[in-house]
């Protein structure tokens, strides 16, 4: 590979491969946590258009060859074997995924701030600052059978977005998957949907948590949870006031040590959200069978 191609290596996708990832994406950038030393104010930035790092911890920066430089302590020489290497094995990939997959119906568009004026009210409605939002979220535009929508969405680790809009719609971008923060913390937090976990840092006032995160975006994936969840010592789960959210957090206490059911301190609320905006669990009474003697 000439050394052209091997700064074309697209770094967002190698640093992912390797399991870092950004705290803090804003659509064509990326903040992380510097890969070099012990950093807790996200000063590595990845500007993912000009395929490019700074890390403004110590005003270095350059491409991916000077990345890997540094990261791995190597020579060019050494960069250049490892570049070929990872491109060879994901062409391969992508090859084979080509393959078999079948087209999807679902595509995006555009992954803009939310500025959707509908947006910021409905999000305003929800008690969370729009600033906060915008830390997590974008407006995503995306074409599902010919036709364009957009929504308010939420990334997941794998790259597919939970997708919501007013007044009730839920769906999502797949694929399908949890969402983690990870801070080198003992400690997770778990949420059942983005809204709760925005809830959370409202509640706390804070734009970030020390803590790990782990963000279920549905109670349905809690298995795939399980291997980050037990590598806590402390776990504190603020899943919703229900069948399905008892059942998650029996199961997760099946599993793991410490945890730590936070759910009853917004008893009679079905969530953290409707808990923060004061909205009342209904709880529906059980119908009379007949007349009671």
């Amino acid at each position: 590979m000439t050394l052209a191609e091997i700064k074309d290596t697209n770094i967002r996708e190698y640093l992912k491969q390797k399991g870092i990832f950004p705290k803090k994406d804003y659509g064509y950038y990326g903040m992380y946590n510097s890969p070099f030393r012990d950093d807790h104010h996200t000063s590595f930035k990845v500007d993912y258009r000009k395929n490019v790092w700074h890390d403004f911890g110590t005003n270095e920066g350059g491409s991916i060859i000077d990345l890997l430089m540094k990261l791995n302590n190597c020579t060019l020489q050494e960069v250049i074997t490892d570049i070929s290497q990872y491109n060879n094995t994901t062409a391969r990939q992508m090859n084979n995924f080509s393959f078999h997959r079948e087209a999807p119906s679902t595509t995006i568009q555009n992954i803009l701030p939310i500025t959707h004026p509908k947006f910021i009210a409905w999000i305003q409605e929800r008690k969370i600052a729009l600033n906060l939002a915008n830390v997590y979220c974008r407006e995503i535009h995306y074409r599902n059978r010919d036709k364009e929508y957009f929504s308010i969405g939420f990334k997941n680790d794998k790259d597919g977005y939970e997708l919501c809009s007013p007044p009730d719609f839920k769906g999502c971008i797949s694929p399908k998957e949890i969402t983690t923060f990870q801070n080198a913390s003992e400690t997770c937090l778990v949420f059942e949907g983005f809204w709760d976990f925005l809830s959370y840092l409202t509640i706390q006032q804070i734009e970030t948590t020390k803590h790990d995160v782990a963000v279920l975006n549905s109670v349905a994936n809690v298995q795939k949870a399980m291997d980050f969840l037990k590598a806590h010592k402390e776990i504190y789960t603020y899943l919703d006031n229900d069948d399905g959210g008892r059942k998650a957090t029996e199961l997760i206490k099946s599993s793991c040590l410490s945890v730590n059911n936070r759910s009853e301190r917004y008893a009679g609320f079905k969530d953290l959200n409707d808990y923060l905006t004061g909205k009342k669990q209904v709880i529906e009474k059980p119908k009379k069978r007949g007349i009671k003697l």
